[in-house]
């Protein structure tokens, strides 16, 4: 994957100290090259991580047809790259190398804006058309990668990160209003094109857009289509199996080593197996595969409702199975507390605590034996994997079902700024359910399944894309997640809940349709989410952050938050407020380390009310 950059402004090619700045915030996200590219009003800046085609992949990518002159910055990967490149050799175009670079551009030249509807992949980019003087920008379905803007009439900034954007000096760290409300009301979510700064905004999934002579044109090219599903129970889980192992095997390709997460958890199992299994037919050798664990947590494991057990008995039958290279990471409290900071610096904003700084140093220790790695995310939530799917007190509450703890939000929060939580995170709520595809003549039940998994494509599951596409590109790691494959998107989001609830169990359909890839013990297992620590040390270490954080009197966070309520919170370790302020995990000390989160990157960011 890579990081790209870039704005169109008169007078741009006289910024290229500027350009180079922006780009280099950058930098872990491409730390194998770095390119860049001003003529005119645009600069545009590439940095490189090498997965596909070193040579022949370079960027910015200049291609000229028809006395036009076309320059990509692209940040991705095509899983169709062959399919499209004879389409287009079909049609009369050569190409110069094996990259999936040029074949987006040469999409691009061949259909305009309609290339994206041709690509199975993800990706976020940019095209300038030197002659019209044109600028297009895309992002992919799902919005596994990550494209920000910034736009006026005059200018237009772009960034894979928000950071890049912050570098320009014409951009001020300033909150709005609604910065706020996001912050306070949704955080560590934030609704869908919200970029929380003011005036940056983010490119949604699923979206294209146009600038050209201050004129600024955003469409969507793609969405779910609420259908009548016409399968029968066997033909449904023949169509599922079918979909997720062609989009596992497609994910294989690569260059450079390549490896998966392995969590013990179905959905993992399952494209460790489909990627085990292709390696050995085609004689690539053995799998690497990764887990991560905590120091001591056999010591101080407690189970609840949402981690009933452990992960490496569960781990080792896969790994067993399939005789795979695997390698289990152990974190120790303070790696999780070291990259506290650094994760807010690279999701430039609070994010979910010791779940972003221990994937962080995850993805850091992968990233020592491979380059590219397959995740299981993404399958919760179009399959209903999550308890809100199916539990009524969940379906009954108000508002997004991960967001309970708002009366706890609010009681933290000073005066002046509760006056419209509530009202906000309705509202963003509202708009969403609004927007779900729906199909006429269905009954109430139907009609609300479909709401509810349209709110986790849209909300949960970017909040978590988010978070593994910048944890992972902080240690220059691609992953890529099968999942999130839009055929299978499209076809289960018109599924049945009564079958994808099969036999009473969260994704029963999908265990159906892995019957045979995994051990049944893996395969029926109850899910667990993404593992957190137990260990007392890392509580004290967030609570005395905290302490140093409340002793002082300049510390922004208090800006936005009550000091007595914080303290108080303090006092008890997190243990003040038991209802998870975000999901399933943020409690005590991962509540606690998430304010501390807040005030470091008000503080860092030097963050404007």
């Amino acid at each position: 994957m890579c990081g790209i950059v870039g704005w169109i402004e008169k007078g741009a090619q006289n910024q290229e100290p500027v350009l180079d700045e922006m780009a280099g915030t950058l930098k872990h996200r491409g730390p194998d090259d770095y390119q860049k590219w001003i003529d005119g009003p645009a600069a545009l800046g590439h940095q490189r991580l090498i997965v596909v085609d070193p040579a022949g992949g370079k960027q910015p990518m200049i291609r000229t047809s028809g006395g036009e002159t076309f320059i990509l910055c692209y940040n991705g990967e095509l899983y169709n790259t062959e399919d499209i490149r004879l389409k287009l050799k079909n049609k009369g175009w050569t190409f110069g190398s094996h990259s999936d670079t040029e074949v987006v551009l040469v999409s691009y030249m061949e259909w305009g804006a309609a290339c994206v509807e041709h690509f199975n992949g993800i990706f976020a980019f940019a095209i300038w058309e030197q002659k019209k003087e044109r600028l297009f920008l895309a992002r992919d379905r799902l919005g596994v990668k990550p494209l920000f803007y910034k736009q006026h009439s005059d200018h237009v900034l772009f960034a894979s990160e928000i950071k890049a954007i912050l570098a320009h000096p014409g951009v001020e760290p300033e909150l709005s209003p609604t910065g706020v409300q996001e912050l306070l009301a949704l955080g560590p979510s934030r609704s869908p094109g919200h970029g929380i700064f003011k005036d940056i905004h983010e490119v949604r999934p699923g979206h294209r857009a146009f600038w050209e002579k201050g004129s600024w044109t955003v469409e969507r090219y793609w969405d779910v289509k609420a259908a009548r599903h016409v399968h029968n129970w066997d033909e449904t889980v023949a169509e599922v199996r079918r979909l997720f192992i062609d989009a596992c095997q497609r994910q294989l390709v690569s260059d450079v080593q390549l490896g998966t997460f392995l969590s013990g958890g179905v959905d993992s199992s399952a494209i460790t197996s489909v990627a085990a299994q292709k390696y050995k037919q085609e004689g690539k050798g053995t799998l690497k595969t990764f887990s991560i664990d905590y120091k001591d947590q056999e010591k101080y494991f407690k189970k609840n409702a949402f981690q009933p057990d452990r992960d490496e008995t569960f781990i080792e039958l896969v790994s067993d199975q399939h005789q795979t290279d695997h390698s289990v990471m152990k974190a120790g409290t303070e790696d999780l507390v070291d990259r506290l900071k650094r994760a807010v610096e690279l999701r430039d904003l609070p994010g979910m605590a010791d779940v972003d700084s221990s994937l962080l140093w995850f993805c850091e220790k992968i990233k020592e034996q491979v380059t590219v790695g397959l995740s299981g995310e993404c399958a919760d939530e179009i399959f209903g994997g999550y308890p809100w799917f199916y539990r009524k007190e969940d379906q009954e509450r108000k508002g997004f079902p991960w967001i309970r703890s708002l009366t706890e939000r609010t009681s933290l929060i000073r005066d002046e700024w509760k006056g419209n939580i509530e009202t906000y995170m309705l509202e963003r709520y509202q708009k969403t359910i609004d927007e779900t595809p729906t199909l006429q003549g269905e009954n109430e039940a139907a009609t609300k399944h479909r709401q509810m998994s349209y709110l986790n494509m849209n909300w949960f599951m970017q909040t978590l894309l988010e978070r593994k596409d910048r944890m992972s590109m902080g240690a220059s790691l691609e992953v890529r997640v099968p999942f999130s494959d839009h055929r299978l998107v499209e076809y289960v989001y018109n599924i049945p809940w009564e079958m994808k609830h099969y036999g009473d169990q969260e994704k029963g359909l999908l265990r159906e349709a892995l019957r045979g890839l995994l051990p049944d013990r893996v395969l029926f297992r109850k899910k667990n989410p993404y593992p957190k620590t137990f260990h007392p040390d890392y509580t004290k270490a967030v609570c005395d952050w905290m302490d140093e954080i409340i002793a002082d009197p300049n510390a922004p966070m208090f800006r936005l938050f009550d000091r007595d309520r914080v303290k108080e919170l303090n006092d008890s370790e997190g243990q003040a407020i038991d209802t998870p302020w975000f999901g399933q995990l943020m409690t005590g000390p991962q509540l606690i380390a998430y304010l501390c989160q807040i005030n470091y990157w008000m503080e860092h960011y030097k963050v404007k009310l």
